[in-house]
């Protein structure tokens, strides 16, 4: 049996805090940004429209208690796993990280599942391990891993799960090769509702993915499982139920907002997409604290496609210079040398900007107008050059 190796991790930032051998960190310092808990104004989880016997705190309770008094370390970081699958973990985070760092140990155990998943969890939470040691015991002296493994199905997915996370490592090209080939394989001997879950997980792998567009099929296999845990069931298909309600809201506000503005009546030429505009910081912006970003960004986008048909398929080349001209001045008394369908356009421009600068100067009490008005003059260059 091959020696014992000692592993090196640590946190994927740097920190003049040491990191124990176990994979723990001596300080409390996270270096990944995590969204406020604040909620923008009169955009709060609509819990109050789920159904009257549905109590949202006590299904959060109910779950926090299984992280608890969880009886083994893998059930542990398996519930961890269905949290962050089922995008309802921001509700815990102190105590996952409190959960990743006591089971980091994991990563020495001979078991690929235990290995793998504990080295999964640890480098999405911030640590660097080495894919390439902590994987040595499960090869050979080729370096392929152990056919022995094939047979090992949860472990296979885990493997598979892992090797989407690959700095460069040598090990996790091969791991993914060995899990895709392994599990495409064993498909058409598993029970249906696991064989469609490997099917999914090797079509749309977990990390290159839309985390909430997994969550659903997630939700669907636990459903499935004989042993099921409503108290995340519960909580999950709440969250699901309110994100929906949150996201139909957004997008009502950004309709409403792109009717009033008129240009795509002032402009037929142009493309009138804005629900397709808002499916990008949709997907990006996960949270609710991230209500009015999704609604600014989205104005953004907007007005990126509308100046873009304008220098394509509208303006000439006079008014393109009387417009690009007009930018650079940022002043709405330059709308006076615009041709008409481009007044509209440069004062919803002007708006949104200005929008935004007071939005940040509130929350920050920095005003970054000056940066904004750069960005859009450089926008204007980039259409030229186009």
């Amino acid at each position: 049996m091959a020696a014992a190796h000692v592993f090196s991790v640590q946190p994927l930032h740097h920190s003049a805090s040491p990191v124990a051998r176990n994979g723990g960190r001596s300080g409390g310092n996270r270096a990944f940004f995590r969204p406020s808990t604040v909620i923008c104004p009169g955009r709060e989880p609509a819990s109050h429209e789920l159904s009257d016997d549905f109590d949202f705190q006590e299904s959060v309770k109910n779950v926090q208690a299984l992280l608890h008094h969880h009886p083994s370390r893998r059930g542990l970081l398996t519930t961890v796993d269905h949290l962050k699958r089922l995008c309802i973990d921001h509700y815990f985070q102190d105590k996952i990280d409190t959960i990743i760092d006591s089971c980091a140990d994991l990563i020495h155990s001979d078991d690929l599942l235990d290995a793998t998943l504990s080295l999964r969890l640890m480098r999405e939470a911030g640590y660097y391990v080495s894919a390439d040691d902590v994987l040595q015991k499960f090869r050979n002296d080729n370096g392929e891993f152990n056919l022995g493994l094939s047979k090992d199905i949860r472990g296979l997915l885990s493997l598979q799960d892992i090797s989407h996370l690959n700095m460069g490592e040598s090990s996790l090209y091969k791991a993914n090769e060995f899990s895709s080939k392994h599990l495409r394989f064993a498909i058409k001997y598993l029970e249906p509702n696991l064989a469609i879950y490997v099917r999914r997980s090797l079509d749309h792998p977990y990390h290159v993915s839309l985390m909430q567009y997994k969550a659903r099929h997630h939700l669907s296999y636990l459903q499935s499982m004989p042993t099921r845990n409503m108290a995340i069931e519960n909580l999950a298909f709440a969250e699901f139920t309110i994100k929906k309600l949150q996201h139909q809201r957004e997008m009502q506000e950004v309709k409403r907002w792109w009717m009033d503005l008129g240009l795509a009546q002032e402009i037929p030429a142009a493309r009138d997409q804005v629900l397709k505009w808002y499916m990008w910081p949709m997907t990006v912006l996960e949270g609710f604290s991230f209500s009015r970003y999704r609604i600014e960004i989205t104005k953004i986008i907007s007005m990126v496609y509308i100046v873009d048909d304008i220098f394509d398929l509208v303006a000439t080349q006079e008014e393109l210079s009387l417009f690009t001209e007009a930018i650079k001045t940022w002043d709405l008394a330059a709308i006076d040398s615009l041709p008409s369908y481009m007044i509209s356009c440069y004062k919803a421009l002007y708006t949104i900007t200005s929008d935004i600068a007071d939005m940040v100067r509130k929350e920050h009490g920095v005003s970054p107008i000056n940066h904004l008005k750069k960005a859009v003059c450089l926008l204007e260059w980039f259409f030229i050059s186009l």
